[in-house]
């Protein structure tokens, strides 16, 4: 996977159901114990409430996976609201449903209705990011060709990392995964080979869903 879908930030949101309140918060996560201290930190925070309800998906490729009921029937909370996190194949994510009972029981379909309609009204109150998986790309260049190369590479929309001079100027480009081998063959195309390429790290960029 080159690329999923994450909050765009932490926040929370609560709706009202026949008096009983639903408080959705929502983080960002990438461990399992991360995800721990922010559970332990709502109910602590919450610590009057009747249940505290949680799911999450963990990983790139979902490798760590909860939906915790915590007192409400049987896959009544933490069920739908994991499956809103699968429906829109959001990553790195961890959502509690805190519920204060008003009164009023809701049923198992009420429950699974308004547990579910926490979360998907708190990741549209919310907003969510792609996340895109990129890899670092040393070109090494002689000077003379650097200002051009750099020109066409902006050109091009490629993002440029760092930029370090010495016998030769080495040039960071930061490029989509999947346009890896386009790339290679436009620098060889470019430069009539010579430009000397070595792979570096992964990064991530974040590109707000509206301006896809």
């Amino acid at each position: 996977m080159t690329d999923y879908l994450m909050l765009a930030k932490n926040g929370d949101h609560e709706i009202v159901v026949d008096r009983s309140r639903f408080i959705c918060h929502a983080f960002r996560v990438y461990t399992v114990e991360e995800a721990n201290h922010y559970i332990n930190d709502i109910r602590e925070l919450h610590d009057k409430a009747n249940h505290h309800a949680v799911a999450y998906l963990i990983g790139e490729h979902n490798e760590f996976g909860r939906a915790a009921d915590d007192g409400e029937p049987n896959k009544t909370a933490g069920a739908p609201m994991l499956e809103v996190l699968q429906r829109q194949n959001i990553r790195n994510c961890l959502v509690i449903v805190t519920r204060y009972f008003g009164g009023v029981k809701l049923g198992a379909g009420g429950l699974i209705r308004a547990y579910g309609g926490a979360v998907s009204e708190t990741l549209k109150t919310i907003g969510l990011i792609r996340r895109i998986r990129r890899q670092s790309v040393w070109l090494s260049v002689d000077y003379s060709l650097f200002d051009t190369l750099q020109n066409r590479l902006k050109q091009q929309g490629y993002d440029i990392g760092q930029i370090l001079y010495s016998e030769r100027v080495k040039l960071e480009t930061l490029v989509d995964i999947p346009d890896i081998e386009d790339f290679k063959r436009w620098v060889i195309e470019f430069s009539n080979d010579a430009i000397y390429l070595e792979m570096g790290g992964i990064s991530f960029k974040e590109l707000p869903l509206e301006t896809e």
